[in-house]
């Protein structure tokens, strides 16, 4: 529960189909000479014609050409070993998950833009399953252990890995924290790919209701808490192992209080790594325009979207633009507004 002391493959479809569950505008919904062929439809929907593209990681209308290839996730350091992280302000979304020692790792959603370089790269978890799938995407990592792997693949989920095109060490760099990847080599290696369904339920209109607020904590352990502060645009970390100018900058942050179960292995330092169970439903936070409304949040398997609710029961939107999800165990998780 959320505390807040004081101080198998998803399915697919196209961009347009997004964009009639948003409903922009009339003009952008509907329009057009009806007796045109289906190809020469597909192409204008591709191309943002007649319709304009809307982004599944965003909620955002697409300002050229809609993306041709599968979202990208990149598993990213958290921790200060990492320092600078590279890449993670050209990501459309991205979620923050525990790791082992009470760490945290970010997976980085690339969709719209594919960044020269990101990392640095580490490894998979158990928990990724539940974080990638819903999108159908390609998932960047170092590797993992055996028995992830072998989940990762169960699920349907394919790997880049170093070997792959894009991948390089950085010799500046300490091994581990030195793998880092050229998404746009990588995606050139890529086939074609329709648009996943929408990520997050978005809505175009911004945030009126709620609690204001100015700073938060999100505690993910007793060793780890990420501050998010205004900036400019929205929401930064205040304290992220890289440099303000480049980082993520969040339209919206939303926490969502998960079950967080044992993987049932452990890392080369001994410690259990711990598995996100992102399924099910539990407390939700969504903090956008100086605000934070409260609800509940619920995800019918582990490739479902992310359904979002009011305490009233409502239906919860989600402000089209750039999210960060912060996954927090039910239990020893909180958030502090500040």
């Amino acid at each position: 529960m959320i505390s807040s002391p004081q101080s198998g493959r998803p399915r697919t479809r196209t961009c347009v189909a997004l964009l009639a569950g948003l409903c922009l505008t009339v003009t952008a919904c509907g329009g057009g000479d009806e007796s045109a062929g289906s190809e020469g439809d597909d192409a204008k929907k591709r191309n943002g014609g007649s319709a304009t593209a809307v982004s599944p990681l965003t909620g955002l209308p697409a300002k050229a050409n809609a993306p041709d290839k599968p979202v990208m996730v990149v598993k990213v350091d958290n921790t200060p070993s990492a320092r600078p992280q590279v890449g993670i302000d050209g990501a459309d979304l991205v979620v923050e998950e525990l790791v082992e020692g009470g760490m945290t790792r970010l997976a980085g959603f690339y969709y719209s833009k594919h960044p020269k370089l990101v990392g640095p790269v580490r490894s998979m978890r158990d928990s990724d399953v539940g974080i990638v799938s819903p999108v159908g995407g390609k998932l960047v990592a170092s590797g993992g252990a055996p028995g992830t792997e072998k989940r990762i693949d169960e699920a349907g989920i394919d790997v880049l890995t170093e070997g792959s095109a894009g991948f390089a060490r950085d010799g500046s760099r300490n091994v581990p924290y030195n793998l880092m990847v050229d998404l746009a080599d990588a995606a050139s290696e890529l086939k074609s790919a329709d648009a996943p369904d929408p990520y997050l339920p978005f809505d175009v209109r911004k945030l009126k209701r709620g609690k204001k607020v100015d700073s938060f904590g999100v505690t993910f352990s007793g060793g780890s808490t990420t501050l998010w502060e205004p900036t400019k645009g929205g929401w930064s970390r205040a304290n992220a192992p890289v440099s303000p100018r480049d980082d993520f900058v969040a339209q919206n942050v939303l926490v969502l209080d998960v079950e967080v179960g044992d993987a049932g292995y452990l890392d080369p330092g001994g410690n259990p790594v711990p598995e996100t169970d992102f399924v099910g439903d539990g407390d939700a936070m969504l903090f956008s325009n100086g605000r934070v409304v409260r609800g509940t949040w619920s995800k019918k398997n582990l490739d479902s979207e992310i359904e979002l609710e009011t305490k009233g029961g409502k239906s919860l939107s989600v402000p089209a633009g750039h999210t960060f999800v912060e996954l927090i165990p039910k239990k020893s998780g909180s958030v502090s507004l500040r």
